[in-house]
């Protein structure tokens, strides 16, 4: 198992995180101006001043205080394409997603939040997925348990959930990130679920699943590390299992493949199997 970050570089990570939401972030909310908002690669895929900002401002913090690492995020690699390799290749290297559920954020929807997460060559060492409206996060990490915590100082550990029967399952799936046949195929599968939404936000989803509340989360077919790399650590490590629908466990030099998190193993080889043809 790759070596994990040290106490004093996880503090570093959480205050830049929660110093960039209340500068950066918190202000802009139902307070951005047409102007603030742009796209990238559609209409749906909107990318904000407080992204921007957000993500300079926690990955300066980073490069300050923490040299050796390889400070990248999701804005920086739409900038230049290029860089999605280092995210992967690099020795150390921290992920950021400055706002995950832009979307939300941009329409006023507090179903937003601050993915970050630590990569030793491609492999995530510890992860974290903030909620800046109520300023709580989980944190993971492998080989320990995840742990919800508030910033006033309360913390629990978290247990994904252990149902299994398809019927009581309740689920998350980005259906428009895929093609229009796989669509078919993935919405005949529907009735036999409890229910099969999006929250447009894979960090909520993630801690969802982390928290015991849903049991299970599809990526798209391109997963990426700002999106998904912290998530799956912390289904993991609250007692999940998040896998390549596969079988291969996450890597971030991985640049296809529908990745399942799922509260069991019961519950992701019940899956696994009948959306293996997304695979």
């Amino acid at each position: 198992m790759p070596e994990g970050i040290t106490s004093a570089q996880r503090d570093l990570l959480l205050a830049a995180v929660r110093e960039a939401a209340r500068q950066r972030i918190m202000p802009r909310f139902r307070a951005l101006q047409p102007s603030d908002i742009s796209t990238k690669s559609g209409p749906a895929d909107l990318v904000t001043l407080a992204d921007t900002e957000a993500e300079a401002q926690i990955s300066a913090a980073i490069r300050a205080a923490w040299p050796e690492a390889v400070a990248l995020g999701e804005e920086s690699v739409a900038a230049d394409p290029s860089l999605r390799a280092a995210m992967g290749g690099a020795d150390l290297c921290v992920v950021i997603d400055p706002v995950d559920g832009t979307w939300n954020f941009a329409k006023g929807l507090a179903v937003f939040g601050v993915l970050v997460a630590v990569l030793r060559h491609g492999v995530p060492v510890w992860g974290l997925l903030y909620d800046p409206v109520m300023d709580d996060w989980i944190e993971a990490a492998p080989d320990a348990p995840a742990s919800f915590v508030t910033g006033l100082g309360t913390s629990r550990p978290l247990s994904t959930s252990s149902e299994a029967r398809d019927e009581r399952l309740t689920g998350y799936l980005p259906l428009g990130l895929f093609g229009k046949d796989d669509r078919t195929r993935i919405v005949a599968e529907f009735p036999d679920f409890m229910r099969i939404t999006g929250l447009r936000c894979a960090l909520h989803e993630y801690r969802m699943v982390a928290q015991g509340h849903a049991e299970f989360c599809l990526s798209g077919p391109v997963p990426h590390p700002w999106d998904h790399a912290a998530g799956v650590l912390a289904v993991e490590a609250a007692g999940g299992v998040a896998r390549f629908l596969d079988g291969s466990r996450y890597d971030a030099n991985r640049l296809k493949g529908v990745l399942l998190s799922a509260g069991s193993q019961a519950a992701w080889d019940s899956l696994a199997r009948r959306f293996a043809f997304l695979g």
